[in-house]
């Protein structure tokens, strides 16, 4: 099915409905941003020749417009190939080639420079006349008729540890992720408003489904990005907010809150995945803005759908292990299966660390243009992530680490998640990072990156005594750099790969 068929029903619905906000402001009802799609569709392929099945790329940063192109390019039948808006517009122009876009949307911002590349797609800026004159083409009668498989978001993923590779996700796919949201994350009324401050070009914008299906309200800050005074303020005039964060993001908004003595009101749900949340974390912002929170795990791969911890788990104190399920990534979506097995694909027992498969409704169809990197990733329906975690007895799945992650030394895996929650704990850490160094004998040793909270100083003897109470001497830090930041990539992801290039050096 395709999904603008839900935007069309939701105006049929509440055609005077708010649907699209910039801040404050409404700018769009639904029928208006019917209209706005189909239009849209109809300049596509009138004007530009675009017919099932094409890839039409958004290069843009965060605007109302995005979600009106993305309704256009699934109103006109293609498949919408979305940019982050951080990427250098080389690293743009290399996926519209690899895409075989033929058209590509782009705001000034960030589109000026992707312009003087000379790239093969037409680009339409949203700022200028054409854009414009897209809104007023004469409208599709009606979405084109989609079958479950054809491909509707072609997802590129970070790239961190080479080429990035096109994620092709069918109708089924996000049909599936839109109804697991329903089922296992929230429910969502026409009164809830979707706020957009973390990049709609990946996790942010997949959840605009649910919000189109059930006619809620579709906020894009008026800064279009994170910014933790905005959003509160927007919290609390418009109310009903759910957003999407990551665990960076999280505690950005929470630190904040508890320097002004804010309590969110008017945010309902933050679902926040896309990295480690780490446990003293999470504790901290249930104890500050109380049960709003929702983890999800997932891949492009499988988007939004893995597990999913329940705002009820996030916020429960009274089991007995409360903290060890709080630490969790929670229970499988409804929609698929999940597995810890071996290297050779064996189930592992429980409470044994293996790597995370998961197979269901919500599994890509494969890797655009890579045949080979999609059968090392899915095998027999299986998709192995890369990652490793544990299950335990009541199904829980907690995360370790990326594969490539494990420390091993002297023969003993090191799992750098334990080691940095273990030293997150500290009174004088603020965030931490915990990679390998090469070392002669014992092939690596764990070494510790730790930026101090304010006006802290590092006192490795004091690190040293506080990890020696809670883990294993082996897994211990054997050394600590101070530093004021982390390198992090685009949605916040500590770049481990860039520490290790500095103990290279």
């Amino acid at each position: 099915m395709n999904p603008a068929e839900w935007l069309v029903r939701s105006a049929r619905r509440a055609p005077h409905a708010p649907a699209l906000l910039l801040g404050k402001e409404v700018v769009a009802d639904y029928t208006e941003f019917q209209v706005r799609a189909a239009a849209i569709a109809g300049a596509m392929t009138s004007r530009h020749g675009i017919t099932h099945g094409d890839r039409v790329a958004i290069f843009m940063s965060n605007r109302t417009e995005y979600l009106e192109l993305l309704y256009g390019i699934w109103f006109a039948g293609a498949a919408a190939v979305p940019i982050n808006a951080k990427l250098h517009p080389r690293e743009a122009a290399w996926i519209l080639d690899n895409a075989e876009a033929k058209l590509v949307f782009v705001s000034d911002d960030v589109g000026n420079a992707l312009k003087e590349l000379s790239v093969s797609p037409t680009v339409i800026s949203v700022d200028h006349p054409g854009y414009a004159a897209c809104r007023q083409a004469t409208p599709l009668d009606a979405p084109v008729q989609l079958q479950d498989d054809d491909m509707l978001w072609l997802f590129y993923t970070s790239g961190t540890t080479g080429t990035p590779k096109g994620v092709m996700l069918s109708a089924r796919n996000l049909q599936a992720m839109t109804f697991a949201y329903l089922a296992d994350v929230d429910d969502v009324s026409p009164q809830d408003a979707f706020l957009y401050a973390a990049p709609i070009s990946h996790g942010a914008g997949l959840y605009n489904f649910v919000g189109i299906q059930r006619g809620a309200r579709h906020v894009v800050p008026e800064t279009g990005r994170f910014d933790v005074a905005e959003i509160l303020a927007l919290a609390d005039k418009l109310g009903n907010i759910s957003m999407f964060a990551a665990p960076t993001m999280v505690k950005r908004l929470v630190e904040h809150a508890k320097a002004n003595g804010s309590r969110g009101d008017g945010l309902k749900t933050i679902v926040y995945g896309g990295g480690p949340m780490y446990l003293a974390d999470i504790v901290e912002a249930v104890d500050v803005l109380g049960p709003k929170f929702v983890q999800i795990y997932g891949q492009g791969e499988s988007p939004m759908t893995i597990t999913a911890l329940s705002r009820e788990l996030v916020a429960d104190r009274a089991h007995p292990r409360w903290r060890e399920r709080a630490a969790s990534v929670g229970l499988p979506h409804s929609c698929v299966q999940v597995r810890v097995v071996d290297a050779d694909g064996n189930d592992v027992p429980v409470g044994e660390v293996g790597e995370i498969l998961v197979q269901g409704a919500t599994v890509m169809g494969g890797y655009w243009r890579n045949e080979q990197a999609t059968t090392e990733t899915v095998r027999d329906g299986w998709l192995w992530t890369g990652d490793t975690g544990a299950l335990d007895e009541d199904g829980f799945l907690t995360l370790h680490d990326r594969s490539k992650d494990v420390i091993i030394s002297g023969g003993a895996n090191v799992y750098p998640r334990e080691v940095e929650e273990t030293l997150l704990l500290h009174a004088t850490v603020r965030e931490v990072a915990v990679v390998g160094r090469a070392h002669p004998d014992w092939g690596e040793e764990v070494v510790a990156f730790v930026v101090p909270v304010q006006d802290a100083s590092l006192d490795e003897q004091a690190l040293d005594a506080h990890c020696l109470d809670h883990i294993a001497r082996f897994k211990r830090p054997k050394a600590y750099f101070l530093t004021e930041e982390l390198p992090k990539n685009n949605y916040g992801k500590v770049l481990k790969t860039a520490l290790r290039e500095q103990l290279d050096r």
